[in-house]
């Protein structure tokens, strides 16, 4: 019975047995020179940013000469407040317009042309009846804002329009809406596209 006995207890203690094994030394420390080769790293390279983004700076003042504010044109502000206050009940806030109702000015071909005088002339007297925008057709009227809004108010809005939301056009001045506001002053009715498409862009 003893041999028994003994042979049950050698087989018991060859089993293995549940529970956590200490990790090896040397990977513990192989983990952490690791981590502290990574947060070293991190640190030194602004955490792989575009140094033209993010860069380390120590004070205030290197922030300001690494990060100089943005420069936006003049009209940049102002056009967006007119956008704001005339047109973007109708053209929505990301001018895309309303399907059916209103044409875009994103990107739309009516807008991204060599330049604005027809943009300009719809802006001073409206624009009445059916329109083709990026191959869709419309049949609504726009307003005339000749009265409402100041030539440089219109190079502002123009501006911004022809530039905002993936548009790529040169900016109006006041200068150029004065002069066709000049040119068109007894034009008592709004627009027609026949009539705009055959005014030059430029």
């Amino acid at each position: 019975m003893s041999e028994l006995s003994n042979k049950s207890a050698v087989e018991n203690d060859s089993e293995p047995k549940v529970g956590l094994t200490p990790a090896p030394l040397w990977a513990v420390t192989l983990l952490g020179i690791l981590v502290y080769a990574l947060i070293v790293r991190s640190i030194n390279s602004g955490g792989d940013f575009d140094p033209n983004v993010y860069g380390r700076f120590e004070t205030p003042k290197e922030v300001q000469d690494g990060h100089p504010a943005v420069v936006l044109p003049d009209w940049f502000v102002p056009g967006r407040k007119v956008y704001g206050t005339y047109c973007v009940g109708c053209h929505q806030g990301n001018g895309a317009g309303a399907p059916g109702q209103f044409p875009p000015l994103a990107k739309s071909d009516w807008v991204n042309v060599e330049g604005p005088n027809r943009m300009v002339r719809i802006v001073l007297n409206g624009l009445q009846g059916p329109l083709k925008v990026n191959a869709v057709d419309y049949n609504n009227a726009m307003l005339a804002w000749r009265d409402q809004l100041t030539d440089q108010d219109i190079a502002n809005v123009i501006s911004y329009v022809r530039n905002e939301w993936g548009n790529k056009g040169s900016a109006a001045t006041a200068a150029e809406v004065k002069a066709i506001r000049d040119a068109t002053k007894d034009k008592g009715e709004q627009w027609t596209e026949g009539q705009l498409l055959q005014i030059p862009v430029k």
